[in-house]
C-alpha cells in the first residue's frame, strides 16, 4: 500500500505531463482524477496505522500555510472578480491542502518516497521519449494544432519540461549512488539524454529548473557519501556545461533550429519576450496601490486590465501573494514557502541522503517554476512544499514501535 501510494503520488504530481503524450492524451478518462482516486484508496490506511513524529522546525511554516489559505478566503470578500475568484479559491483552499498533506505523508515514509521518485523517473523517461518520437513523426506540433488552445498546449509542455528535469536529476542521483563505474555511466547517459530532450518543447523555465535540480540533488548525494571534492565540482560542471551550450547557440542562432527551447532563448530578452516582465511590473504597481490589504484574491487580472482571464496572473508567487493578499498575504507566503525552504535545508542535513536527494530532485524544479510561472492554485506547488516539509516528519508503522518497546 505504501509503495502504491508513492507511485500514484508521482502520477498525480505529473499528470499534466503524462496527458501531453500522444498515447495518454487519448485516454477516455481524466488521468488526474484517476490518480487522485487511487491515492484516496491506498494512502489513508497506512497513514492511520502509523505513529507520527514531527520536528519543531516545521511548525511555523505549517501554521503559515493554514493562515494563508484562510486569509485568501477572507481577501476574496473585496475581490472584484467572480469567475477567477471561484476557480482559484477552489484550487487553493480545497485542492491545495490535500496536495500539501499528500506531500507531507509521502516524504515522511521512506518506501513511499522511494517509489514516488522511481515513478517520477519512469514518467520523465516516458514523457521525454514521447516528445522526441512525436516531433520526429509529426505527431506533436509545438504550439498546437489549428484550433487547439494555445494556453493549454503551453502549460502542458511546461509541465512536461518539469517532469523531465526531475527525472534527469533523479538519474544523476542514481549515478552518484551506483557502486560500479559501469552503472554510473549508464545513469549519467540517461541523465544526459533527458537533459537534451528538455531543449525540445520550448520551456525556458524547464531549462533553468533542469540546471538547478541537476546541479543540486546529485551534489547532495556525493557530499553525504564522503566525496566532498566531487560534490563541490559537480554544480560548477553542470552550470558551466549549461552556460557553454547557451553561449554557443546564442552566438550562432541557426544551431538552435529544431530545438524550440533554444530558439526561444535566441529571440531576445527572455523576461520581456515571455511577457513576464510587464506582468511583474504591473503586479508590483497595482499591489503597491492596494496596500495594505491587497486587490483581493483573483483580483489582479481585472486590476491589470485583462478582465476575467486567470491565465494572465503575475507568474510569480511572491508578487501574486503581495498584489492580491496585501501585506498579510506576502508575510504568510514568505513564512510558508521561504521559511519552509529554509527548514527543509536544515532538516535535509539531518535526514538520510536518500530522502534529501529525492525530495530535492522532485521539489526544486517546482520551486523555480513558482517564481516565473504558475499561480497560488497550482497543485504541484503545494505538493512540492509538502514534500519539503515532510523531511521533518517520520511515520513508523505501529507494530514496529511495539516490537522496539518489547525489546527494551
Amino acid at each position: 500500500m505504501i509503495a502504491l501510494a508513492g507511485i500514484f503520488a508521482a502520477m498525480l504530481h505529473f499528470a499534466g505531463a503524462l496527458k501531453s503524450t500522444p498515447l495518454l492524451a487519448a485516454l477516455p478518462f481524466d488521468l488526474t482524477v484517476a490518480a487522485a482516486l487511487a491515492m484516496l484508496l491506498v494512502l489513508p490506511l497506512p497513514a492511520l496505522a502509523s505513529n507520527w513524529r514531527a520536528d519543531p522546525a516545521i511548525a511555523l511554516p505549517l501554521g503559515a500555510c493554514g493562515a494563508l489559505w484562510l486569509w485568501l478566503v477572507i481577501a476574496g470578500a473585496w475581490s472584484p472578480s467572480s469567475s477567477v475568484l471561484a476557480a482559484k479559491l477552489s484550487d487553493v483552499v480545497l485542492l491545495g491542502p490535500v496536495m500539501f498533506a499528500m506531500g507531507l505523508a509521502i516524504a515522511a515514509q521512506d518506501r513511499a518516497l522511494a517509489r514516488c521518485a522511481d515513478a517520477a523517473l519512469v514518467i520523465g523517461v516516458i514523457v521525454a521519449a514521447s516528445i522526441a518520437w512525436g516531433l520526429a513523426a509529426d505527431r506533436i506540433v509545438l504550439g498546437g494544432l489549428p484550433g487547439a488552445s494555445p494556453d493549454q498546449i503551453r502549460v502542458q509542455y511546461q509541465i512536461a519540461g518539469l517532469a523531465i528535469a526531475s527525472a534527469a536529476a533523479l538519474a544523476a542521483v542514481r549515478a552518484a549512488e551506483a557502486p560500479r563505474a559501469f552503472l554510473r555511466l549508464l545513469w549519467l547517459g540517461l541523465a544526459a539524454g533527458l537533459s537534451a530532450v528538455v531543449l525540445l518543447p520550448g520551456g525556458r523555465a524547464a531549462l533553468l529548473a533542469l540546471a538547478l535540480a541537476l546541479a543540486t540533488a546529485p551534489a547532495i548525494a556525493l557530499w553525504r557519501s564522503g566525496r566532498r571534492g566531487l560534490a563541490m565540482l559537480w554544480p560548477a560542471t553542470v552550470l558551466f556545461g549549461t552556460a557553454a551550450v547557451l553561449a554557443i547557440v546564442l552566438a550562432d542562432p541557426p544551431l538552435a533550429t529544431g530545438l524550440r527551447t533554444l530558439e526561444r532563448l535566441s529571440e531576445g530578452e527572455v523576461a520581456q519576450s515571455s511577457g513576464r516582465l510587464p506582468l511583474w511590473r504591473v503586479a508590483a504597481e497595482k499591489g503597491g496601490e492596494a496596500m495594505p490589504w491587497g486587490l483581493g484574491t483573483g483580483g489582479f487580472t481585472i486590476a491589470a486590465g485583462h478582465g476575467e482571464r486567470r491565465g494572465l496572473y503575475p507568474h510569480n508567487h511572491l508578487l501574486e501573494a503581495m498584489a492580491e493578499g496585501g501585506l498579510p498575504g506576502l508575510a504568510l507566503w514568505l513564512i510558508a514557502f521561504c521559511g519552509g525552504g529554509l527548514a527543509a535545508v536544515r532538516l535535509g542535513a539531518r535526514t538520510t541522503a536518500a530522502r534529501a536527494t529525492r525530495v530535492a530532485a522532485l521539489a526544486l524544479p517546482v520551486a523555480l517554476s513558482i517564481m516565473v510561472s504558475t499561480d497560488l492554485g497550482n497543485r504541484m506547488a503545494w505538493f512540492a512544499l509538502g514534500l519539503a516539509l515532510g523531511l521533518g516528519l517520520q511515520a513508523e508503522p505501529r507494530h514496529v514501535s511495539a516490537l522496539r518497546q518489547a525489546r527494551l
